[in-house]
């Protein structure tokens, strides 16, 4: 009989391919949305079974019933863009703790796994990465009384994605606009690799509890300079850096914040993701990880991009069928 799983975030771009993934893998998804999704979102699978529930992370009846029975909780959920410290905490931190408390109470004791981010390891540039740490922390607190684990991914790519899906256009048409150093250093990641991990990790018989940081294999991660070199490589015609004045950076987050805090949308760019972005050092160290489950990504970033670009040029942008 398949084993029962909890996944939230199954509508996003991480939490879509997770759902699909899973279900490949024979579990019964029980995925948590707050209003019932098309039926192309996220594509289903042609094995194993999804079954959606309607709720979110405030609802405590709801994540009661999306827990109970379920041999596994993946938490994949969060809020990426908001104008106060309360947009990210309301989700990033409660809405884990209570996922989290419902998981400890549920008499099945499904073992929980939480999608972080590497923003978590500098909670002081933003209130999206305080409100990671802070859902770590919660996660954390509750001891040994929940087998639980962690994921640190880095910047995560793919069909789906729509926060890179403007850059790489820019890439295509030869212009790739940055505000980072050319010294900075990040990890990179394409989103079926972070969901082969996820899949690696609910196969283990036993977790050490604790928060992992993940990458696609690349020690010491990628440069802008080097990323741009890759792009070039495959789309056969030069990829030019145009850098972005930080000075009109800022000034850019500022006015999409007072417009955000004065209209209620969530505004694209804030001062907190401005210092996200012009951080030095984004490279994760997966030695961890590795020694846990044996796995090891399967994509390059050569790989990677060119399927990710594939998609774009063929306008096959939403997730994997």
């Amino acid at each position: 009989m398949p084993q029962q799983l909890a996944l939230t975030g199954a509508t996003g771009f991480i939490g879509s391919t997770l759902c699909r993934r899973l279900a490949e893998r024979g579990w019964e998804v029980r995925a948590l949305c707050r209003r019932r999704p098309p039926p192309e979102r996220p594509p289903l699978p042609q094995s194993g079974a999804v079954r959606w529930l309607q709720g979110d992370l405030e609802d405590a009846g709801a994540l009661a019933r999306l827990v109970d029975g379920t041999a596994a909780v993946v938490h994949a959920a969060g809020a990426v863009r908001g104008a106060r410290a309360a947009d990210f905490f309301r989700t990033n931190a409660a809405g884990t703790a209570r996922l989290a408390a419902a998981a400890r109470r549920a008499r099945s004791a499904p073992r929980f796994l939480l999608l972080s981010s590497l923003a978590a390891r500098e909670p002081q540039l933003s209130f999206y990465a305080a409100s990671k740490r802070a859902g770590e922390e919660a996660l954390a607190a509750q001891g040994g009384s929940l087998c639980w684990i962690g994921l640190r991914p880095p910047a995560v790519y793919g069909p789906g994605d729509r926060e890179t899906l403007p850059l790489l256009r820019w890439m295509q048409r030869g212009v790739a606009p940055s505000a980072m150093s050319d010294k900075a250093r990040f990890s990179l990641l394409h989103v079926e690799d972070l969901a082969d991990a996820v899949c690696r990790l609910l196969e283990l018989a036993a977790w050490a509890p604790g928060f992992y940081e993940i990458h696609d294999g690349r020690p010491g991660g990628y440069t802008w300079p080097e990323v741009c070199r890759t792009v070039a490589g495959i789309l056969g015609r030069p990829v030019r850096r145009l850098p972005i004045p930080r000075g009109l950076l800022w000034a850019a987050a500022g006015i999409n914040l007072a417009l955000a805090l004065a209209t209620g949308r969530p505004p694209m760019l804030t001062p907190g993701k401005v210092r996200e972005l012009v951080h030095g050092d984004w490279v994760c160290d997966d030695a961890p990880l590795r020694s846990l489950t044996g796995w090891a990504p399967r994509l390059s970033l050569e790989e990677g991009m060119r399927r990710t670009l594939s998609r774009i040029r063929d306008g096959r942008w939403r997730p994997e069928p």
